[in-house]
C-alpha cells in the first residue's frame, strides 16, 4: 500500500500533521521497519525533520529502543546523531533515560555524539540514567573517560544525589567514589 501511495504525484511522504509528525515518524513509532526502509530510500524524506517539539526520527527511535531503526538511520550521512529537541534533549539522553543499552552503545560509537551534553536544565545523559535507575547504562557511561560522573545540573544536583533521592541503590554504588565504597 505504501509503495502504491508513493507512486502518486499528489502524495508528499514528508508532509507534517498538526503536531509536526510525518508518515516517516509514525512508521518509526509503530516500528514498521520495512516502511521505514522504503521511506528512507526516498529523496523527499528529511531524516532530520523535527516535529513541533523538536524531536527527530532518530530521537524517537532511540527513545523507544528500536535498535534496528536507529541503525538504519545512523547509516545515513545526513542524520545528526547529536541533535537536540526543544528541551535540549539528545537521542543519547532519551536512550539513557529509558535504559536502552544497545542504542546507547550505537550512539556512543559515533564521534559526533557528546556523551556529556547537557539539556536545557543542565542534565546530562548520565544524570538521566541515574535518575531512572538504569544501572546498565550508568556502567556504560562511566566506562568512558569523557563522562564527568559528578557533573551537577542547574539546581546543583549531581547524578549521585539524584540516585539517592530516587533510592536506586545499584546506581548509588556505581557512582560513589571508590574510596568511600572501600571504607564502608
Amino acid at each position: 500500500m505504501v509503495k502504491i501511495l508513493l507512486g502518486r504525484q499528489e502524495v508528499n511522504p514528508d508532509t507534517q500533521d498538526h503536531t509536526g509528525q510525518t508518515p516517516f515518524a509514525y512508521a518509526i513509532q509503530k516500528r514498521h521497519v520495512e516502511i521505514v526502509k522504503i521511506l528512507l530510500g526516498r529523496a523527499e524524506i528529511d531524516p532530520n525533520k523535527q516535529n513541533n517539539y523538536g524531536s527527530t526520527p532518530l530521537s524517537q527511535a532511540a527513545s523507544y529502543g528500536y535498535e534496528d531503526i536507529v541503525k538504519a538511520l545512523l547509516e545515513r550521512e545526513e542524520v545528526n546523531p547529536d541533535s537536540q529537541d526543544n528541551d535540549g534533549t539528545t537521542p543519547l539522553s532519551r536512550a539513557t533515560s529509558n535504559g536502552h543499552e544497545g542504542v546507547v552503545k550505537m550512539l556512543l560509537g559515533r564521534a559526533e555524539v557528546n556523551p556529556d551534553r547537557k539539556n536545557n536544565e543542565g542534565k546530562t545523559p548520565l544524570f538521566a540514567a541515574a535518575t531512572r535507575g538504569n544501572d546498565g547504562v550508568v556502567k556504560i557511561l562511566l566506562a568512558r573517560k569523557d563522562v564527568i560522573s559528578d557533573q551537577p545540573d542547574d539546581q546543583d544536583e549531581t547524578p549521585l544525589m539524584a540516585a539517592h533521592r530516587k533510592g536506586h541503590k545499584r546506581v548509588i554504588e556505581l557512582l560513589e567514589p571508590q574510596e568511600a565504597v572501600n571504607t564502608k
